[in-house]
């Protein structure tokens, strides 16, 4: 067995969460984190049932849940016509026990993997070091770390990059980042303002040729939470002029209440790509989460195949680790989850966009039939819910050999 540790590269939840995996199960790991603490802020926070079990699996999974809310139910609607269809993850209760989406900001499962880790002595989690380069060999990795301005090598037995979109792990492992950029950016905000009672779910996609929108309820100082809401803006468009008073609270009352004054507590602007990594893996190097894929958020999938990511790779490293097995379990997670991201996750998202925001008004009509059809066809329901809660993606990956 190799004794050098694995080393992480990026503390976000996907890599707390693969080095919890691993130090569960007595693998060695040491996690590298640039910033100075686990960054606090409103990014993904929707858990879709399969992630929900597998988070189930390690021992922050209780926990989780009870910080997150529970969301059974979601909606298609139309920004001029209304509800569209209501989807009900009740009705794949005999496929999952956790048949709804589980609302938790994505820091707070980092704090949880955080904190959990503390507790093995096999596991150190370094915030404040980055790491700015690597090379290998056969044997390891050794990776050169930057910490209050000084470097110093450490060495590997695996190095894992889950250090995000902009990943130093890929760039120097020279991996191609293969996809594009959408040429509109996202406005996301946040409101105090209860949308359910204006009729909104906990989760619900609005339709509408230019200002289409995402929104998702999270906890918030108790019930009933706060909605976090995702808009296109344009490329002429300032981050100045989008992010004022003015222009966010013409958003928000353009679809609710248009004559209220709303609470923004948050805000932000950011660029949305469809990216898949060329491999996953270049020898000891492993890639997951945004330095492996990236996609729009329309679905609440990004987050969550990163934590598949973290899951399989974790599963797989410690039987090659541990047990002696071959190395070639690991180009296994190369094939099913960069097979499983192109086939559902890009897919599915970049679908979903194009339906949000088709102009053509026959296609949005029969685009808006169809969801009303599905909605009312048990069958139908039971089958387009089992794709866009991810069961099918995972396991269609599990039959990748």
């Amino acid at each position: 067995m190799n004794h050098n540790p694995v080393i992480v590269s990026g503390g976000g939840p996907v890599g707390l969460v693969a080095a919890l995996a691993l130090a569960e199960k007595g693998v060695n790991v040491v996690v590298l984190e640039a910033c100075a603490e686990i960054p606090t802020d409103l990014r993904a926070g929707t858990f879709h049932p399969p992630t929900v079990e597998m988070l189930d699996t390690l021992s922050i999974g209780q926990e989780l849940l009870k910080l997150g809310i529970k969301v059974s139910e979601w909606q298609v609607r139309d920004r001029k016509q209304g509800l569209i269809a209501q989807f009900d993850l009740g009705m794949i209760a005999g496929e999952t026990s956790y048949p709804f989406r589980l609302h938790c900001e994505q820091h707070k499962l980092s704090r949880l993997a955080y904190q959990a880790l503390q507790r093995f002595p096999n596991a150190r989690v370094l915030f404040g070091h980055e790491c700015v380069s690597f090379t290998q060999d056969e044997e390891c990795v050794t990776v050169q770390v930057t910490s209050d301005g000084v470097t110093r090598n450490m060495q590997a037995s695996y190095l894992i990059g889950a250090d995000g979109v902009r990943s130093i792990v890929r760039k120097t492992a020279n991996i191609e980042f293969e996809g594009f950029t959408w040429p509109e950016r996202f406005l996301v905000f946040a409101t105090t303002f209860d949308l359910k009672s204006c009729g909104f779910t906990g989760n619900a996609y609005i339709a509408d040729p230019d200002e289409w929108a995402a929104i998702f309820v999270q906890p918030h100082n108790g019930p009933p939470g706060i909605y976090r809401i995702a808009f296109p803006i344009q490329p002429d468009q300032t981050d100045e002029e989008v992010l004022s008073d003015d222009y966010v609270q013409s958003r928000i009352q353009g679809f609710l209440l248009p004559d209220q004054t709303y609470d923004i507590p948050y805000r932000s602007v950011y660029r949305v790509h469809q990216r898949v990594a060329k491999n996953f893996r270049s020898g000891r190097i492993l890639l997951a989460g945004d330095a492996a894929h990236v996609n729009n958020p329309l679905g609440g999938m990004g987050l969550n195949s990163g934590i598949h990511d973290a899951m399989n790779l974790a599963e797989k490293l410690t039987r090659v680790l541990l047990n002696n097995e071959s190395t070639t379990l690991l180009d296994l997670y190369d094939r099913q989850r960069r097979l499983t991201n192109i086939e559902y996750v890009q897919a599915i998202t970049i679908r979903n966009k194009k339906m949000l925001e088709e102009r053509d008004p026959e296609i949005r009509a029969q685009r808006s039939q169809e969801m009303r059809d599905i909605a009312s066809d048990p069958e139908k329901h039971r089958a387009f819910l089992m794709n866009s809660s991810m069961i099918n993606s995972v396991r269609r990956a599990a039959q990748i050999q």
